[in-house]
C-alpha cells in the first residue's frame, strides 16, 4: 500500500500540470501592463485587469452601463469609468474613478467573464442590467445592436 500513494500522487500532479498547460486563451485581449497609468499599477489585480481590458476593448466596454451613480459625473458607459478620451493619435486620457469603485470593476469583470464564455453583447447587457440595476441609476448607455 505504501508504494501505491507515491504513484498516485505523481499521476495527480502530472494531470494537473497537463490541464494547466492546455488552458484555452481568453476570448478577449488585455493591453500590456506597461500601458497602465501610474495610479493603477499598485492596485489589486482585478482593478489592473479591468483597466487593461478597457484599454484593449473600448468599443466593447462602451456598450455597457455603469450603475454606481457616475452618470452624474458625465460618464456615459462603464468605459467612461476608466477612459475619458482617446485622441486621434491613439493616446489615452485615463479617468481614475474605477480605481476606487468596486461596482465599476465588478461590471467590467463580469463583461470579461461573459465575453470569455461566448455571450453576445445583448446577452451581456441584459445580465449587467439585471445584476446591477438595484445599485443605482445607470449611465445613459444605448443598447448594443450586436
Amino acid at each position: 500500500m505504501r508504494r501505491f500513494w507515491p504513484g498516485l500522487l505523481l499521476t495527480v500532479v502530472g494531470l494537473l500540470l497537463v490541464a494547466c498547460g492546455t488552458a484555452t486563451p481568453a476570448a478577449y485581449e488585455l493591453a500590456p501592463a506597461s500601458a497602465l497609468p501610474e495610479f493603477v499599477r499598485s492596485e489589486p489585480p482585478a482593478v489592473r485587469d479591468a483597466y487593461r481590458f478597457a484599454i484593449a476593448n473600448p468599443e466593447e466596454l462602451a456598450k455597457y452601463p455603469c450603475y454606481c451613480g457616475c452618470g452624474a459625473m458625465g460618464h456615459t458607459s462603464n468605459l467612461s469609468c476608466y477612459i475619458s478620451d482617446i485622441a486621434a493619435d491613439g493616446s489615452v486620457t485615463f479617468d481614475d474613478h474605477a480605481a476606487g469603485c468596486g461596482i465599476c470593476v465588478d461590471i467590467t469583470q463580469d463583461v470579461m467573464r461573459l465575453t470569455d464564455e461566448g455571450q453576445s453583447s445583448p446577452q451581456i447587457r441584459a445580465y449587467v442590467d439585471a445584476q446591477y440595476s438595484a445599485f443605482g441609476p445607470s449611465t445613459n448607455t444605448p443598447l448594443p445592436l450586436e
